[in-house]
């Protein structure tokens, strides 16, 4: 029975917040993503439309990309301080994230092949 209660140990609560805090910049950078394609494709009403001045831009598409590109940074942190603190690798650990066991998991890229010695490292979340 202790096997099955093993996501609850105290010394998982670190893994579980990085986890947590992962999932929830994933959700972010979707946000952002669809708003950035919401926005392209969206015209300007034409009562609203203004000429810009010789050489300014679009300052609001360049800040929903750099926003989009700062949360893939803080994904690729987050991803890399996750699989340093797993246990294993190519494995399940079950953590609690809040409803029930849910599995997080670094598991090797075997379609990109690497120098001998080297590994690419995938992780994998299971809610």
């Amino acid at each position: 029975m202790s096997v099955n209660l093993d996501y609850l140990d105290p010394a998982l609560l670190p893994l579980e917040e990085k986890v947590e805090a992962y999932l929830s910049a994933k959700e972010d950078l979707q946000k952002a993503i669809v708003a950035a394609h919401t926005r392209e494709g969206q015209p300007v009403p034409e009562e609203f439309e203004q000429r810009s001045a010789a050489g300014s831009f679009d300052q609001q598409a360049d800040e929903v990309e750099n926003a989009v590109e700062n949360l893939q940074a803080d994904l690729a942190i987050l991803r890399r301080e996750i699989i340093g603190m797993l246990p294993v690798r190519d494995e399940w650990v079950k953590v609690n994230l809040g409803y029930g066991p849910s599995r997080v998991g670094a598991f090797r890229n075997e379609k990109k092949p690497l120098p001998e010695g080297e590994d690419e490292y995938i992780l994998r979340v299971v809610q």
